[in-house]
């Protein structure tokens, strides 16, 4: 199969392509916009670079046109506004692309969601399915239109809609475990204290559900992906920092995130530069959510590599 991966010059589109390439046989499209695609995947004869803008629907037909499957991390990290920004590269790119998809008769459309979509869920009331609720963010709100978009497109024609809906992917080399860690080293990384539940799922395992949701030909809706021993935000925080020899987090008050998060915001916005921190990505990380993950067991993923934090601490 060809696969083409969105934001394969990004964290997590670069490393699932690695992980397609060490574990299948099949050829990539690694799609760009400014950002070159690292050296080490365009050195194996499988994978070949395409330099697209999602906002110029013109330019995706090529890379489109003999993709076998798609799966879309492409957006917009660490930049001031996302209220403001969000509905076009969230929305309307997704948009852009999954109209380019069909054109092109692509056999299957995977967008990288996550649970906040459904709003706060617990054990009690997991993430599912549901596309009817109302999230609190900017961030779930725009990726809930762009899903809604591609199952409603798909409808009546041959390719198959497929949402993940992973909950806080971990792994050394995730972007936001590494910036916590340079935080840690330098003793700025704080947490407030009320523990906020989360699910979490290894990178390995993240990738492997993203194979396998290419590669099984049944495999078609909403998929929440979770392991099997959901923790909480502090647990993960503190964990990771006993892995790195670390002292833990700080335990801070909710409001003085926020407001280290709206001069962060501000800072950024007044002289141009990125910010690891908005309200909007404040507001979504408070949120609690918790996956059934029956789906994704049935039909992607029976046996997790790291069914727990304990299990996957030590990739870290």
């Amino acid at each position: 199969m060809r696969i083409l991966i969105t934001g394969a010059a990004g964290n997590l589109g670069g490393m699932l392509a690695r992980y397609v390439l060490d574990n299948s046989g099949h050829s990539l499209n690694l799609m760009y916009h400014e950002k070159p695609v690292a050296d080490d995947l365009l050195a194996d004869g499988r994978a070949t670079a395409c330099r697209c803008d999602l906002a110029d629907p013109a330019s995706l037909a090529d890379a489109c046109k003999d993709a076998d499957a798609i799966v879309h991390f492409a957006g917009v990290l660490f930049a001031p506004g996302p209220e403001s920004f969000l509905p076009i590269t969230n929305t309307l790119y997704t948009k852009n692309l999954v109209d380019a998809a069909l054109g092109a008769g692509v056999k299957k459309f995977i967008i990288i969601s996550f649970p906040h979509v459904e709003g706060p869920t617990s054990k009690e009331r997991p993430c599912t399915d549901r596309q009817d609720l109302v999230p609190v963010s900017a961030h779930a709100k725009t990726r809930l239109a762009a899903e809604k978009y591609l199952f409603e497109r798909c409808k009546s024609t041959a390719m198959r809609p497929i949402s993940l809906r992973p909950g806080m992917v971990y792994g050394r080399d995730v972007l936001m475990i590494a910036f916590a860690r340079k935080l840690a080293e330098m003793r700025l990384l704080g947490v407030w204290s009320e523990p906020l539940p989360i699910h979490l799922i290894s990178l390995d395992d993240f990738n492997a559900c993203c194979l396998a949701a290419v590669e099984n030909p049944e495999a078609e809706g909403i998929y929440p992906v979770g392991d099997d021993m959901p923790s909480t935000l502090q647990e993960l925080l503190d964990v990771c920092c006993m892995q790195w020899g670390l002292p833990k987090p700080w335990r801070v008050p909710l409001w003085s995130v926020y407001l280290s998060a709206w001069a962060c915001e501000n800072f950024a916005r007044i002289f141009g530069t990125r910010t690891p921190f908005t309200v909007d990505f404040i507001r979504i990380g408070t949120v609690p959510y918790y996956c059934d993950t029956t789906r994704m067991k049935r039909d992607l993923l029976p046996r997790l590599k790291y069914p727990s934090l304990s299990d996957g601490k030590g990739i870290l």
